[in-house]
């Protein structure tokens, strides 16, 4: 079998083609789009290999998925690898393209190659939704800190709360007078713009929405107490296929909710989480554990274990509760059975 290597970058790729012995039997680089890169491969494969089958490998970057799609009928196996694992192995004071194309078909031909899953077009236009909406919610965050900002810099006393951003709160922010233009200019901006987001964020959600109502994930996993739509459809996207987690407790380390661990000598330290896999579902995550925790009695029994009746663990316990729930998350995903209660109210009090 070939083991095709590649160091994929915008518009150049560098190619190693190694035989079964580990030997290169060619190397080229290639400028242009993936259409060219899998012409070029071709017509190199043919070459040094026909009729061979064919293994490929290269490192998950922007754009990862289409490449994945492009080259997946040409191999007999894809193989994106993890980017931060793989620096790891890459170490080294002389890095070229070349040799790292090299190095990515050497560890692929041995089998060492630290893999990343690849869900399907369609998972990945619906990760995309997800975090294109969240980065509106970002923006529509700044603009409303921003208007509050500037009323408090000219001393105006604004209705406290979510109060100033509704319809008869932005109206009376519009109405305020300035003394000076650029300032009234500012403000008249700053409406504009939470009003742009707050459409913009409607649209995505009523695109998410429709999307979630053809996946029974989202509506198994909003059984769980604390878990809304955004949060449920999220995981349900990263997780994708839960049979790929062979243990539940995985889901915890994928989306970087455990502590990072050092161990020498006999001697065990544990430290931040890692904080590694999607943003995104992180934070979603953590505010769910804080609904879950007032609104389920087992939960919240979960929550007062760790945190040990001590208010210095609150953060540490909130973090355990958040990765308990994604590992029960992936329980339910794979059996299929809603979220069940363990402890009456009476019994968590």
């Amino acid at each position: 079998m070939l083991s095709v290597g590649i160091d994929a970058h915008y518009r150049y790729y560098a190619v190693c083609i190694l035989d079964d012995r580990g030997q290169a039997v060619k190397e080229f680089a290639v400028k242009g789009g993936v259409e060219v890169l899998a012409r070029k491969l071709a017509e190199h494969l043919a070459k040094v290999g026909p009729g061979e089958p064919v293994q490929i490998a290269f490192e998950a970057s922007t754009g990862y998925g289409l490449l994945y799609d492009t080259l997946r009928p040409m191999a007999a196996q894809v193989v994106v690898a993890h980017p931060a694992r793989l620096r790891l192995i890459f170490r080294a004071k002389r890095k070229t393209d070349r040799i790292d194309a090299r190095k990515i078909a050497t560890l692929l031909l041995l089998g060492e190659l630290p893999a990343v899953h690849v869900p399907s077009m369609g998972v990945r236009e619906w990760r995309a939704l997800i975090e294109h909406r969240r980065r509106l919610v970002d923006k529509r965050v700044r603009a409303k800190n921003a208007l509050r900002a500037l009323l408090r810099t000219h001393g105006v006393e604004a209705p406290a709360g979510k109060s100033l951003y509704t319809r008869k709160g932005r109206a009376w922010a519009a109405a305020l007078e300035f003394a000076s233009p650029l300032t009234a200019f500012k403000r008249d901006h700053l409406l504009t713009e939470i009003a742009y987001f707050d459409d913009a964020i409607r649209q995505a959600e009523k695109l998410l929405d429709a999307y979630a109502r053809r996946h029974p994930a989202v509506a198994l996993l909003m059984t769980m107490p604390g878990v809304g739509p955004r949060t449920a459809e999220c995981i349900a996207a990263y997780v994708d296929d839960a049979r790929r987690f062979g243990r539940n407790k995985c889901a915890g380390a994928y989306f970087g909710l455990v502590p990072s661990l050092d161990e020498s000598g006999g001697q065990s330290r544990s430290g931040r989480i890692t904080r590694e896999g999607p943003a995104t579902a992180r934070k979603l995550l953590t505010e769910a554990a804080w609904q879950g925790i007032r609104h389920s009695p087992t939960l919240r029994a979960f929550y007062e274990r760790v945190r040990a009746g001590q208010k210095t663990r609150s953060r540490t316990a909130l973090i355990a509760t958040a990765r308990h729930m994604v590992k029960v998350m992936v329980a339910m995903l794979k059996t299929g059975e809603v979220w069940r209660e363990t402890l009456a109210p009476a019994q968590a009090a």
